[in-house]
């Protein structure tokens, strides 16, 4: 689509508008935001476009529309589908050789552990290797009510953030603000820049990781500004 307007504001609802008229979802629902802040920043996307429209460049755009049209009509089933890693998240699997790198996993993911024990009052079973330990259900219960109990726009930051870094308990940090984005992403790759570090890296994989990064920079910054 073709650029077909002037000015970007936004109303009194948080409502961005283009020469007065009200952005649209793909559902045709107008595209209000919680807060002034995410407003401002979708709408700087939208003064940004050039001849054309590319949604690639406007992430944030792409993520409150999915937020009212996606996530809003059945809350309970996009929660689940978050929840759902409360049994398997990358913090519960560890290494056992090289010490080396069980020491640093430990070191990294240990005190995100702790702090959700402390922040849900549950109790976590770490294993080394990577076959499936199911995790105590009244854990896998409350880390489930922490996704369920979002609504839609602080809902779908969580989706890519969760399945990029593959642990849920660090986004519900990073939703919370006990850990920042970076540290996230660190806390995410250990293994990966083990290897990295080890093996040297490839060329495709790095360029899969900085898509990701782009992916992740964009959900934590939608999160930030709720």
């Amino acid at each position: 689509m073709k650029r077909f307007w002037r000015d970007v504001a936004i109303d009194a609802d948080w409502v961005v508008r283009l020469d007065d008229r009200p952005v649209r979802t793909p559902g045709r629902v107008p595209l209000a935001l919680p807060s002034m802040k995410l407003a401002e920043a979708v709408a700087d996307e939208w003064r940004a476009v050039g001849d054309t429209i590319d949604p690639r460049a406007m992430p944030l755009t792409g993520l409150a529309n999915a937020a009212i049209d996606r996530v809003a009509p059945d809350l309970p089933a996009f929660a689940r589908g978050i929840a759902v890693y409360a049994d398997s998240d990358l913090l519960y699997y560890r290494a056992d050789q090289p010490p080396e790198l069980a020491a640093r996993q430990a070191a990294a993911w240990n005190p995100l552990l702790e702090w959700a024990c402390e922040r849900y009052d549950v109790h976590f079973e770490p294993v080394a290797g990577i076959v499936h330990h199911a995790q105590p259900a009244p854990t896998v219960q409350r880390l489930g009510d922490a996704v369920a109990a979002r609504d839609a726009f602080a809902l779908v930051p969580l989706s890519p953030l969760v399945t990029i870094t593959g642990t849920l308990v660090g986004t519900l940090a990073l939703a919370e603000g006990a850990i920042d984005a970076d540290a996230l992403w660190n806390v995410a790759h250990v293994d990966e820049d083990w290897q990295a570090e080890h093996w040297g890296e490839d060329s495709l994989a790095t360029q899969a990781r900085a898509y990701r990064r782009g992916e992740f920079d964009a959900a934590a910054r939608f999160l930030s500004l709720l």
